[in-house]
């Protein structure tokens, strides 16, 4: 609800052009579970009279119902919408409130303060100008405080409020608020905030939210509300350089082509120059097409259509941008990574990255450290866990267009998706290229695969032996290879225990030295099968998704995965190595089909029983289905 106006009744269309020119501030509650945050907006809106009286009779129902201040209203039923939310009496989800006063209009965003919902804090700050960081009175600063703190520094906000929040419990003591004080201010000093002001409040009371409060006779600051008003807010996205990715190609006619997209940044008027950022063509915007007519000039935050004056090749995904302060281009870059997924970040998995408009496969390729949110110190690590912060090095199959983060929230930003669960796994921001990028291109060969292959006589391919460990891959694998062999084929074994003498011979059994294990022998497959190979790789291969991975680096018919299906008590039977006894007893941890999962071949080109049938007879099979 809108701040009520005497300009409503008098003069509407005044009070409606009022609203026009008001500044926007986006701000988000965050901080410890518990510390209040709902109930202050809560409360904000409630002294601020900005609530509808349906909100107000719902809420005194709710209040008696579920809330938890007896017979008096309880201030955060107003937020926390969700059944679980009343429940529990915490926050869950995002919850966005506009209002406004006769100086600003406000979006708030109050997130929540549990571990377990970090990622639906970094959605809501995102997008924010300033935090209101919420500390317990009784608690002071907590872990989950500094790490909101650092999220927010992480995302670009740069003026914050030190909220000092039930201070009726502790008596208004100033002492304590000192405490707290001058605990944050020492923690913060490393973030980079450029404003950082501390209020002692009752959300519950009121006290200092609107104006002074009595209780607090030695604050001299400004009450909450003041401070809102009265905030600076950096530069808008519309004095940055113009970006606009492209989200739709719209040809609703034939004499018509338009590239439809939101303006993240800048401003663009007929008559610009811009430039396609992925295949570096220019032109010059010809018409700015929107529902109600052709504009003048379009800004940040607007939805457009364009027209060009020459036909260059455009497509979803592209980025358009004036040729003098172009985006950078670049296939390999170092970010902050915030982790949201149960799941842990395991370095050389393929992961889809979405940024803008653009999807590209992606996967990081180094872990250089990982962030201590109570020391603010990086520290070595080779996982990132759920809520876990750090700082890495991705690769791209394909280069992409960006920004810093620091530069430009919208074109610096990313996610990462799970290729085949499609969750949201993580976010991150970019720092910058890796300039090394720059330096390295695919260099053209005169002799091809195809050459390669043809004076062979042969078509290359990759057989992927997958399944337990004495199944019986390695066994049917050189079988296959000498049958080809006597037929004059060419070829080559890529065995799991081999591998690990040279090549991986620095890799453990962890699930991250594992999908570690399958890439690198999945990309000397890849150079084995490019100099016109047969390959056979024999690797147990436990996770779908990196079978998944190597099969991508392959072309069209290129990869056979052949599931030998063998049942695990006749492995465990077999136990040529001993290492299921082993692992029984607990000396071989994390060994596939006792303590770590192995993840079947939904669809294999070929599945074999090596149970039932002679390695010879499998072996027959897998050569007779090549032949054919």
């Amino acid at each position: 609800m809108s701040h009520q106006s005497e300009l409503i009744a008098r003069d509407i269309d005044a009070y409606l052009s009022s609203q026009e020119t008001k500044g926007m501030l986006r701000f988000i509650t965050c901080g410890s579970v518990d510390d209040g945050k709902s109930t202050l907006i809560g409360r904000l809106l409630w002294d601020s009279r900005m609530i509808f009286e349906d909100h107000l009779s719902t809420l005194s129902a709710d209040s008696r119902r579920v809330g938890t201040q007896g017979d008096e209203i309880d201030y955060a039923l107003l937020m926390d919408g969700l059944q679980a939310e009343r429940e529990q009496g915490i926050t869950i989800d995002v919850a966005y409130r506009f209002f406004s006063t006769d100086r600003r209009k406000f979006i708030v965003a109050d997130t929540p303060g549990h571990e377990q919902y970090t990622r639906n804090m970094v959605t809501g700050a995102s997008t924010a100008d300033v935090a209101l960081i919420l500390v317990d009175a009784r608690k002071g600063i907590l872990t989950q405080t500094r790490r909101h703190s650092y999220l927010v520094s992480l995302v670009g906000i740069r003026r914050v409020v030190l909220a000092v929040n039930k201070m009726d419990l502790v008596g208004y003591a100033p002492e304590r608020f000192d405490a707290i004080r001058g605990d944050y201010l020492q923690f913060a000093a490393g973030l980079g905030f450029e404003q950082i002001t501390c209020i002692p409040l009752s959300a519950l009371k009121g006290d200092n939210l609107i104006k002074r409060s009595d209780n607090t006779p030695w604050y001299a600051g400004p009450p909450l509300m003041d401070f809102l008003e009265d905030v600076k807010i950096d530069a808008t996205d519309s004095d940055r350089p113009f970006r606009m990715p492209v989200q739709l190609v719209n040809r609703p006619a034939p004499d018509f082509r338009g590239y439809a997209g939101t303006i993240v940044s800048g401003s663009i008027r007929p008559g610009d120059e811009v430039v396609s950022c992925d295949s570096g063509r220019s032109s010059r915007i010809e018409r700015i097409v929107t529902m109600s007519g052709d504009l003048p000039e379009a800004r940040a935050g607007q939805s457009v259509t364009v027209t060009l004056a020459d036909e260059i090749d455009i497509s979803r995904g592209d980025l358009l941008a004036p040729p003098k302060t172009r985006p950078v281009h670049a296939d390999r870059f170092e970010a902050h990574l915030v982790w949201m997924h149960d799941e842990p970040l395991l370095p050389g998995k393929s992961y889809l990255l979405k940024t803008g408009c653009s999807t590209v496969p992606a996967h990081v390729t180094d872990l250089q450290c990982t962030i201590d949110v109570n020391s603010l110190q990086r520290q070595p690590g080779s996982v990132l866990a759920l809520n876990g912060i750090g700082i890495c090095t991705i690769s791209l199959d394909r280069p992409i267009s960006f920004d810093p983060y620091r530069e430009n929230r919208a074109t610096g930003s990313f996610i990462l998706i799970d290729r085949f669960t499609n969750a949201t796994v993580g976010a991150g921001m970019i720092d910058g290229a890796l300039r090394r990028a720059d330096n390295i291109h695919w260099q053209a060969i005169a002799i091809d695969k195809r050459a390669r292959a043809a004076i062979k006589g042969q078509k290359p391919c990759l057989l992927w032996f997958t399944g337990l460990s004495g199944a019986g891959k390695t066994t049917i694998a050189n079988m296959v290879e000498k049958r080809l062999h006597s037929l004059g084929k060419h070829t080559y074994i890529l065995d799991g225990d081999n591998v690990r003498h040279g090549l991986n011979r620095d890799l453990g059994f962890t699930d991250a030295d594992r999908v570690e294990n399958i890439r690198r022998v999945a990309e000397a497959a890849k150079l084995f099968v490019d100099a016109g190979l047969i390959v056979l790789a024999s690797f147990i291969s436990p996770f779908k998704r990196d079978r998944e991975m190597a099969r991508s680096l392959l072309g069209e018919g290129e990869f056979v995965e052949i599931f030998v299906n063998t049942p695990l008590e006749i492995c465990e039977k077999r136990d040529v190595k001993g290492l299921y006894k082993k692992a029984r007893a607990g000396m071989l941890p994390n060994f596939t089909g006792i303590d770590s999962a192995y993840e079947p071949p939904e669809h294999p080109e070929i599945e074999i029983n090596g149970g039932t049938d002679t390695p010879e007879e499998l072996a027959e099979r897998i050569v007779r289905y090549l032949i054919d």
